[in-house]
C-alpha cells in the first residue's frame, strides 16, 4: 500500500479526542485496574526470572517498559505469567509450545483490538468530539461485556471445530464417503489493502454468491465460508471436480470473480454439528495451500474416480510436497480436457459422414 493510500485511510477514520487524564481512566477501565506495578515487582510476585518475563511479554506483542521504574503493569499481568507457568508445570504445554501459543494469541488479538477500536468505537461516537470519562464509561458499559462474550463464544466454537478436525477419527460407522473441497481467494490480503470498505464488501459478496450458486447447482453443499475461503462437500467426486473446474475458470471468463486455488480430496468423512472432520478434510486443506493460483489439486482417490471422464477432465501427476502434517503429500492436477488441434479438426471434417 502506498503512503498516499495510508494517509487517505487514516484521514477517513474518525478523530476521537481524549484528554491525557481521561485516557488514563480509560486504560484503567479496559485493563480492569489502574497500572500500579513495575517490571521487577511483577517478576517478584510471579516468581519467574527476568528473562522469562521479558520473553513472554514480547511474545504477546507488547512493548517493553522504558525502564524498571516505569509503572505499567497490573495484578492481571502477574496472574497471566503464573497461568502460563502452571500450564508448563502440568506438562500440557512445553516451553516451545508456550511461546508459539503466546505469539499466536498476541498476533490474533492485536489485529482484533485494532479493528475494534478503529471501527466499532469509531461508529459509537461523533468525530471530533472531546469525550469525558462519564461518556466513555457509558460506551464501554454498553459494548465491552457483549463483545467480550461474543469473542469467547466465537473462540469456543472454533476450538470445538478445530478439535473435531484434528482429533476425531473418521473411520467409524458414523462416517460417510464424500468429496471435500476448499476454494481460496488468491491474494486476498493484498487485495483488501487497496479496496475501500464498500469495494471489499462487494468482493466478498460476489465471491460468496458465485460459489453458492455453482456449488448448489452442481449437487454440492457449502459447509462454511471463512472470509476468503469456502469449504464444500459433494456426495460424489465427479460433481466436486465439476464444481472445482467451474470456479477455477470463472476468473478467466472475464467476470469480476476473483482468482481462486482449490484442493479436493475423497474418502470417508465424519459429519457432525454442521461441520466435517477427518483425514480427508485435512488433505483437501493442505492441497489448497500448495495449489498454484487458478489451479486445482486433488488426492489419489479423487483422481482415480474421475480419470475416466476424459470428456470433462484431465488428471496429471503433480510433484509431492512436504506440508504441515505430511512429509510427502501426493497430489494430482485436475485440468480441463485438451482442445482438439486444428489438424485433428481438419481430419475429422474430411471424413465422410456415417450416412453417406
Amino acid at each position: 500500500m502506498s503512503d498516499a493510500e495510508t494517509e487517505d485511510e487514516d484521514s477517513a477514520r474518525p478523530r476521537i479526542s481524549l484528554e491525557p487524564e481521561v485516557f488514563g481512566a480509560l486504560e484503567a477501565t479496559l485493563l480492569g485496574q489502574a497500572p500500579h506495578l513495575t517490571r521487577p515487582e511483577v517478576i517478584e510476585r510471579a516468581g519467574v526470572t527476568y528473562e522469562r518475563a521479558h520473553e513472554l511479554w514480547l511474545s504477546l506483542g507488547f512493548s517493553p517498559p522504558a525502564s524498571d521504574e516505569q509503572v505499567m503493569f497490573t495484578d492481571a499481568d502477574v496472574e497471566a505469567v503464573k497461568v502460563l507457568g502452571t500450564l508448563v508445570e502440568s506438562g500440557l504445554v512445553d516451553s516451545e509450545l508456550e511461546f508459539a501459543l503466546t505469539r499466536s494469541m498476541g498476533r490474533s488479538f492485536a489485529r482484533l483490538a485494532e479493528w475494534e477500536i478503529g471501527e466499532v468505537a469509531g461508529r459509537l461516537v461523533d468525530p471530533g468530539r472531546v469525550l469525558d470519562m462519564e461518556q466513555l464509561d457509558a460506551i464501554i458499559a454498553a459494548t465491552m461485556p457483549h463483545i467480550e462474550q461474543l469473542q469467547n463464544y466465537v473462540w469456543r466454537r472454533h476450538l470445538a471445530s478445530a478439535a473435531g478436525r484434528l482429533l476425531l477419527n473418521a473411520s467409524n460407522e458414523e462416517s460417510t464417503e464424500m468429496a471435500v473441497g476448499f476454494a481460496d481467494v488468491v491474494g486476498y490480503t493484498r487485495r483488501t489493502r487497496s479496496l475501500s470498505a464498500a469495494e471489499l464488501a462487494e468482493l466478498v459478496e460476489r465471491f460468496e454468491s458465485t460459489v453458492t450458486s455453482v456449488i448448489s447447482d452442481n449437487g454440492g453443499r457449502i459447509i462454511k465460508t471463512i472470509g476468503d475461503e469456502v469449504l464444500f462437500v459433494c456426495d460424489d467426486p465427479h460433481s466436486a471436480a465439476r464444481i472445482a473446474m467451474i470456479l477455477s475458470d470463472a476468473h478467466q471468463a472475464g467476470t469480476d470473480f476473483p482468482q481462486v486455488r482449490i484442493g479436493l480430496a475423497h474418502g470417508r468423512v465424519l459429519s457432525r454439528l454442521g461441520d466435517v472432520f477427518g483425514e480427508v478434510v485435512n488433505v483437501a486443506a493442505r492441497l489448497t495451500s500448495i495449489a498454484r493460483p487458478g489451479r486445482v489439486l486433488v488426492d489419489r482417490s479423487l483422481a482415480d474416480a474421475v480419470r475416466d471422464h476424459d470428456e470433462e477432465f484431465r488428471v496429471r501427476r503433480a510433484p509431492s510436497r512436504s506440508v504441515r502434517g505430511y512429509n510427502r503429500l501426493e497430489a494430482w492436477a485436475l485440468k480441463p480436457p485438451k482442445k482438439p488441434s486444428r489438424k485433428t479438426e481438419r481430419k475429422a471434417e474430411r471424413q465422410p459422414a456415417d450416412d453417406e
